[in-house]
């Protein structure tokens, strides 16, 4: 029982990461209509301007972290306004590469400044806590907690508030929402600096873990994908209830099967799911 809850706990920290990741692509699928694959890049770039921040400035975690939501946001807007704007009426093919282009820049420039070495991102939540015969790390604690806070914000945001509303409309429509007064601009900004947000938050917490270096958001984009096509295209529930669905999977998978195959366990579980709801968990709302 004790291995069990142990990965449960597992399954919680990554689907904590994943979910975060994903809800940000998942936002940004909702507005331009096409998979951003630059968004693993932004991850990348969170984690190394929390490194930056926290080694060159000597600030702590915490600073790290909001400097990391704000420098990612940044970039995210920036490649809205001077990448995915310009193509806005371009064929969708034309935003894919565009994406791809993005991704390759910021990691060659990630390269260039700190070099292909893996580097490792100091926390304060070295701790292990001990209880009922588990033993929890509390930077894995920290994530499930900051995680499923942030979840909760963003829904709130985007149920509760005006601004959020705006943000559900366009996903839903957007000429119908240009058309009753609504800034499609301001919010496609607004989506890619939340969705940049939230993946540089995600690399910070996950970083202590995984360490820091210029390739580490190819895969975490990669189950991005994958959790936003089996839980509905632009569906923000699909995007949570996905994100833990893989990350359970692969640490039930990697415990009781193989760590080798844990990978390859999100791609198995999304033909098998898809096999029987073609249109992924939550379809409405998905386009």
């Amino acid at each position: 029982m004790e291995l069990f809850l142990q990965q449960v706990l597992n399954g919680l920290t990554l689907g904590g990461v994943y979910s975060l990741v994903a809800l940000g692509l998942t936002l940004v699928y909702g507005i331009l209509h096409v998979p951003n694959f630059a968004h693993g890049a932004f991850y990348m770039a969170g984690a190394y301007s929390a490194f930056f921040i926290m080694t060159k400035l000597g600030l702590n975690y915490w600073w790290g972290m909001l400097g990391a939501a704000v420098v990612v946001a940044l970039i995210s807007v920036l490649s809205e306004r001077l990448v995915f704007h310009p193509l806005r009426k371009a064929p969708y093919l034309h935003h894919m590469i565009a994406s791809i282009g993005i991704l390759l820049f910021l990691e060659a420039g990630a390269q260039a400044i700190w070099g292909a070495d893996f580097h490792r991102m100091e926390t304060p939540y070295t701790q292990l806590l001990e209880f009922g015969g588990l033993t929890l790390p509390a930077q894995r604690l920290l994530i499930i907690g900051a995680a499923f806070l942030l979840v909760a914000l963003l829904q709130l945001f985007l149920k509760k508030t005006i601004t959020g509303a705006t943000i559900v409309a366009m996903a839903q429509n957007r000429e119908g929402a240009a058309l009753v007064g609504i800034d499609a601009n301001r919010v496609a900004m607004l989506t890619f600096a939340i969705a940049g947000a939230l993946a540089g938050m995600a690399a910070v917490l996950y970083a202590p873990i995984n360490l820091v270096y210029t390739s580490m958001g190819n895969l975490v984009i990669t189950k991005a994908f994958v959790i936003i096509v089996l839980g509905g295209m632009g569906s923000v529930p699909g995007a949570i209830v996905g994100g833990l669905i893989i990350g359970f999977a692969e640490a039930f998978g990697a415990f009781y099967i193989s760590t080798d195959y844990k990978d390859i366990i999100a791609f198995a579980l999304l033909v098998l799911i898809l096999s029987v709801r073609p249109q992924g968990l939550f379809a409405k709302g998905a386009h």
